[in-house]
């Protein structure tokens, strides 16, 4: 196994959580001093969404064309363009174009970043080392709302430090070999019905996580705003978030290793699930750091625990075509995410970031619990597009 390759794979992939902790916030908070409403600021967050669908898309062709390593320096350098032109172009019908470029560009950076990790480990390591991804990549996003607090929400500066991270993870890359090796026309982003119908739960985990990633940068603190809480206070209660899922990665993945990977699937679900019907109830006592923690580490679980089932059943081009499929859910969840709670808030319920993760989460322990939710994945063959 080549460490040295491993670990600037994922400092590339960290550097974009940084990158998406500064902006994703910073957005929000500009928006919404403009005088944007929840759905507005909503559809903003959702437009990467799209961009993520069309992304998983190209990527498999992309990969085959340009190889793997070049395309995540392309995408990356993409990727740090338009998160600079955010801050010479402040016009709200623009940003919903460019936030759908980022989309593109860091869809494909996921992608391909996370099959060459997968790729890399050995498999009675791959719950540490997965984990180890998850954990690098949670502290970066940690760190964004944390840099964001010192950065201020006034200026520019944060979307110009996000750009040149973007660019220095593109140079890390330079030279690094043991990717995976992609043909243009079999890694596509096809075959998604099959994916889902031999791994429901692996499917639906992956959807649940990035509405919960979505919202929780983008309306979490406008949420907490909007009950009672200081700006910089809700700032720090979504770092509590990503601490929790940053955290317990590591145990989690270290327990992936010794214990059944479907049993602490299963747990995760049932812990998202409680945590999220007990936020609003505990929202202003002592209770809801642990909540938050809890909330956080469970969600996070549920997407490291996804990448390590995906990660030991497949390789090459069946892998970046499986991670592909995790792309095509992501931005599915990313999009439904921030739009259904955005309306929800504006027009049901203040508290239904919450429930709606609850309902998905309950979802998801449904799936998981059904016969057949870890079948075998297909023969090669029925994978083809």
């Amino acid at each position: 196994m080549n460490w040295m390759t491993y670990f600037a794979v994922i400092a590339a992939v960290v550097i974009v959580g940084l990158a998406l902790g500064v902006t994703l916030p910073l957005v929000s908070f500009r928006l919404e001093s403009w005088g944007y409403g929840s759905f507005a600021i909503g559809v903003m967050a959702a437009m990467p969404a799209i961009g993520v669908l069309l992304g998983a898309r190209i990527t498999g062709h992309l990969a085959g064309w340009f190889g793997t390593p070049q395309t995540l320096r392309l995408c990356l350098l993409a990727s740090a363009a338009s998160v600079a032109l955010l801050s010479v172009m402040p016009s709200y019908p623009l940003w919903l174009l460019l936030r759908l470029l980022i989309g593109i560009s860091l869809t494909v950076v996921f992608v391909l970043g996370e099959s060459w990790i997968n790729q890399l480990v050995e498999d009675r390591l791959r719950g540490r080392l997965v984990a180890l991804y998850g954990t690098g990549f949670a502290l970066s996003q940690l760190s964004g709302p944390l840099l964001l607090t010192v950065l201020g929400t006034e200026s520019d500066r944060g979307f110009w430090l996000s750009a040149a991270l973007l660019v220095v993870g593109s140079l890390l890359l330079l030279g690094r070999g043991g990717a995976p090796k992609v043909d243009a026309h079999s890694a596509s982003g096809r075959g998604i019905v099959e994916f889902c119908r031999t791994s429901p739960a692996i499917a639906w985990a992956v959807v649940l996580f990035a509405a919960f990633e979505a919202m929780v940068l983008t309306l979490l603190p406008v949420y907490l705003v909007r009950e009672g809480f200081a700006q910089q206070m809700a700032l720090i209660m979504v770092s509590v978030v990503v601490i929790g899922d940053a955290a317990l990665q590591l145990p989690i993945g270290w327990l992936a290793d010794r214990v059944p990977r479907q049993t602490l699937f299963r747990c995760c679900g049932v812990v998202l699930l409680l945590s999220s019907l007990s936020m609003p109830w505990l929202l202003h006592t002592p209770l809801i750091w642990g909540v938050l923690v809890l909330f956080g580490a469970s969600a996070g679980g549920l997407y490291t625990l996804s990448l390590i089932l995906v990660g030991q059943r497949y390789r090459d081009d069946a892998l970046v075509r499986a991670n592909s499929h995790i792309a095509l859910l992501w931005g599915a969840g990313c999009l439904l995410g921030p739009l259904s709670t955005g309306a929800a808030s504006q027009w049901v319920s203040g508290h239904a970031l919450p429930m709606l993760m609850a309902v998905g989460a309950a979802g998801f322990v449904w799936l998981a619990y059904r016969r057949g939710a870890f079948a075998e994945p297909p023969a090669p063959a029925a994978m083809q597009p």
